[in-house]
């Protein structure tokens, strides 16, 4: 296997990508903050499938963490996370400095309101114009054809098209299904977090969901599913469960307290700490 090429400036990224253009290639592009499980490859691989030349970036993005969360602590494997994505067939890697995206002057910040505002806006203040602001960077920096998101970060999802389409980016943004191990986990790279015994525990999360998913396909009232729901996270040692929420799957709009509307989109969205992990997953309803 061959090393994988890495571009650490923008200009160099430019250059590769301005060299694809020339030879008449499409550009794919999967963002990633490393620590890279299967999920992440499975991002690459939808790219592989949709481009001729797949770019994936390494950004730890400083602006997404608050002031008491795990930027420090995040884990970093930059060695590892580039042979995982030359064995997955990944063209470039993207990994810039800080000094780099956020150079002494910037002041612009992007913001999204609405659907940036529910769930996790309100549980990580300010995440979202950090999320905002890094990837409208980065797909300026790339310029791609088509970039890849997991739909395991479902808001965050909602949040980039969303502005990707208010500013005319002129890049097709593809949702990729949640990657899971086979106990039904959502694939994380917090998943390191877990002790042994939180690992086992864990899968409650996506169970609790998957059964509120039943009942309310069977016509069971929201308010109560998304009781329900937080009362078994807790029963299994999670705590505190920032939210379980049923939302319209477009806009993130409230949905409830009573049944769901016939033919109604929706989305239930979870995020409850396990331990030193805070785990998200969310699915169709």
């Amino acid at each position: 296997m061959l090393p994988l090429p890495a571009a650490r400036t923008v200009a160099d990224l430019r250059r590769t990508v301005a060299g694809w253009r020339r030879e008449g290639l499409t550009v794919g592009f999967v963002p990633t903050m490393g620590a890279l499980h299967e999920g992440h490859i499975s991002l690459v691989r939808l790219a592989l499938a949709r481009a001729d030349r797949v770019v994936a970036s390494i950004f730890i993005n400083p602006t997404q963490f608050g002031p008491n969360e795990d930027l420090a602590a995040y884990p970093r494997d930059e060695a590892g996370d580039a042979a995982r994505l030359a064995d997955a067939g990944c063209h470039l890697l993207f990994a810039p400095s800080v000094a780099e995206m956020y150079p002494p002057g910037v002041a612009t910040v992007v913001t999204v309101s609405g659907v940036s505002e529910p769930l996790d806006g309100q549980a990580r203040p300010g995440h979202f114009a950090g999320v905002a602001t890094i990837v409208a960077k980065l797909l300026n920096q790339a310029r791609p054809d088509v970039a890849v998101f997991g739909e395991k970060d479902y808001q965050q999802l909602q949040v980039i098209r969303r502005m990707a389409a208010d500013l005319d980016l002129g890049v097709e943004i593809l949702g990729a299904p949640t990657a899971r191990a086979q106990d039904g986990l959502a694939l994380s790279s917090r998943n390191a977090y877990l002790t042994d015994d939180e690992r086992r525990r864990a899968p409650e999360l996506a169970a609790a969901l998957t059964e509120a998913v039943s009942n309310l396909r069977a016509g069971a009232e929201v308010a109560g599913v998304e009781a329900r729901a937080v009362g078994r996270l807790r029963a299994a040692g999670f705590g505190p469960v920032d939210y379980v929420e049923v939302r319209d799957a477009a806009d993130l709009s409230r949905l409830g307290p009573g049944r769901l509307l016939p033919g109604r989109s929706a989305r239930i969205l979870a995020a409850a700490w396990l331990g030193r992990a805070r785990l998200i997953d969310n699915m169709a309803a």
